[in-house]
């Protein structure tokens, strides 16, 4: 482990050159305290010196740093020279892992932007061990996977331990959301759908509900909705469709609950959904949803199509335009019942596209969390989720940015 004061960069943004990594560069540029020594790493400098060229002022100056997922020296070097390693190369499950076992090597915090079930699960059980001996905080799910969903859970777990008023028994989201794709996104699911043709045995894994829990025999097994299924309405008439992240950010938050000792309730449900609006145009809306959900991943799963998609799906490093990040939205209500019958409700809110501007902004602040506010941080090490590893400290950074997160009883 190297000492901090051979540490030369204080964080660095490793993928720069890419779609997302270009983005978390340039918020960085303008939101980083004066003094923070922030580095960009990629494959190619001359690419690094072109990111870097576009950045404001504040970031014209950082240092370069050339460095390879398949190049473990290079690896070793990068994550030893850094207290804080932020990145967005994916997919995680064809590229991370070397990256999160040198920061676990390390001793260097480590944060991503991954929703792969599969990858979280085997970074955990590579690397958390390791992590907890040299000190390294390795955070998963870092963006819109997962953290509006990680840290209203548990908001809502705090205030009804705070109210007496028992664990959380039965948890809902409803997400809405104006955004777009990244070719990243889309190669994210191809590497997982590939996975899964490679060893059909994976199915088991990620239907299982509690596939990222640290201890999966202590679970008390309590039931879980559905990840998937038909068009349902709330029980104040509106329509939702399935979430394409729920079976994702439902593992990470039931992941948090597990390494906090089941905090949250041992009984807790938790499930997530997409709101589509009242009326018939909302269930007309949550229908096709349904619909085309269903058939975007049969033909992923199956070459001859998923060819026919590639044409026309956007390409890996690209994704929304400007314009259209700037008019993006989200807004994710959790309601919850607790142990005792009390009713509370979460809101997590924020402008912005939410896969890429939104996102930028969560793993910005959940990197500087890492990187400045390490004696205000839970004390944990390992493989942890953001609610465990960064807590209220994130909520507070994320309101600071513009980001909504309130609880209220209802």
């Amino acid at each position: 482990m190297a000492a901090d004061g051979a540490r030369t960069h204080d964080l660095v943004v490793y993928g720069a050159t890419g779609f997302v990594g270009r983005l978390l560069a340039r918020y960085l540029a303008g939101h980083a305290p004066e003094g923070v020594r922030i580095a960009l790493a990629g494959r190619s400098r001359a690419r690094l010196e072109e990111v870097r060229a576009g950045l404001p002022a504040a970031g014209r100056d950082w240092a370069l740093v050339e460095a390879d997922s398949t190049d473990p020296d290079s690896l070793r070097a990068l994550a030893e020279s850094t207290r804080v390693l932020a990145t967005t190369v994916g997919p995680y499950a064809r590229y991370g892992l070397p990256v999160v076992e040198a920061c676990a090597r390390a001793g260097t915090h480590y944060a991503d932007l991954t929703g792969e079930v599969l990858f979280v699960r085997d970074a955990g059980e590579r690397c958390d061990a390791v992590a907890r001996e040299t000190g390294a905080r390795l955070v998963h799910a870092c963006g819109y996977d997962s953290i509006p969903s990680d840290l209203s859970v548990l908001l809502l777990a705090r205030r009804a331990e705070a109210d007496g008023a028992g664990g959380l028994r039965d948890v809902q989201l409803v997400a809405s959301a104006r955004g777009g794709f990244s070719g990243g996104t889309i190669d994210s699911l191809r590497a997982q759908l590939e996975a899964l043709q490679e060893d059909p045995a994976l199915h088991r894994v990620l239907g299982d509900p509690f596939a990222l829990s640290p201890d999966r025999a202590a679970e008390p097994g309590t039931r879980q909705p559905r990840d998937a299924g038909l068009p349902t309405r709330t029980p104040d008439g509106r329509w939702t469709a399935p979430f394409v992240m729920a079976q994702f950010n439902t593992r990470i938050v039931r992941r948090s609950n597990a390494l906090q000792g089941w905090a949250y309730g041992p009984g807790l449900s938790y499930g997530e959904v997409m709101g589509t609006g009242r009326g018939p145009l909302g269930a007309l809306t949550a229908g096709g949803i349904t619909a085309g959900l269903l058939g975007a991943v049969s033909a992923m799963g199956w070459a001859p199509t998923r060819g026919l998609l590639d044409r026309v799906l956007p390409a890996p490093g690209t994704g929304p335009g400007e314009a259209a990040r700037e008019k993006g939205w989200f807004r994710m209500v959790v309601d919850a019942t607790t142990e005792d019958g009390s009713r509370y409700r979460a809101t997590a809110a924020g402008r912005g596209d939410p896969g890429y501007a939104a996102t930028a902004v969560m793993l910005g602040e959940a990197a500087l969390a890492l990187a400045l506010d390490d004696d205000r941080l839970p004390g944990r090490t390992g493989s942890l989720t953001p609610a465990t590893a960064l807590g209220e400290v994130l909520v507070e950074r994320l309101r600071a940015a513009g980001h909504t997160y309130e609880v209220t009883a209802v």
